[in-house]
């Protein structure tokens, strides 16, 4: 299975383009978890959106990781972006299962078919000895998501300046929890 092109029950995972801007603009209007990010809000919709998708084209290019843009198999729509992100956490390298769903779409159990399809990818596909999910302190939706992905609290420290729980999860494959 190639990272880019997944599916799950409801889902259809691809890589992100600019043609993507438009729609995922959306997920900056009445967003009241964008406090999470580190973006600058003095920004517009469009621009923030474009900033966000011209990141993961550059971690496409990188390291073959990044978000991915999230449809909904029903209609097409893009109501989220998902995937795994390789990061450093206090000197040593992981791999983030993350996802970000439109608020529109929140509540409906998408975010945790996001962070479990993610989360299988990365054991079937990646060497690593764990993976981890990065959640402010305040995020406690996105910590659910986490427990229901197998996840547990490993640690606490700070990540782009903000207080932030590492939840991860052993690769059965190669473990080191």
């Amino acid at each position: 299975m190639e990272y880019a092109n997944q599916e799950s029950k409801r889902l259809i995972y691809r890589r992100a383009t600019l043609s993507d801007i438009p729609a995922w603009a959306d997920f900056f209007v009445d967003n009241d978890r964008l406090h999470f990010f580190d973006f600058d809000l003095e920004k517009s919709k469009e621009e923030l959106a474009e900033q966000w998708i011209t990141v993961q084209l550059e971690r496409y290019k990188t390291n073959g990781f990044g978000h991915l843009a999230v449809e909904l198999k029903s209609t097409g729509a893009l109501i989220a972006m998902g995937g795994i992100l390789p990061r450093e956490i206090n000197g040593q390298p992981e791999f983030e299962i993350g996802y970000s769903v439109n608020p529109r779409y929140w509540g409906n159990g998408y975010a945790t078919e996001i962070a479990m399809t993610m989360k299988d990818f990365a054991v079937s596909h990646i060497d690593s000895p764990r993976f981890i999910s990065i959640i402010d302190l305040e995020n406690s939706q996105s910590a659910k998501v986490a427990v229901k992905n197998g996840m547990r609290i490993l640690f606490q420290t700070e990540f782009k300046g903000a207080p932030v729980n590492i939840y991860g999860i052993e690769n059965s494959k190669k473990s080191m929890i």
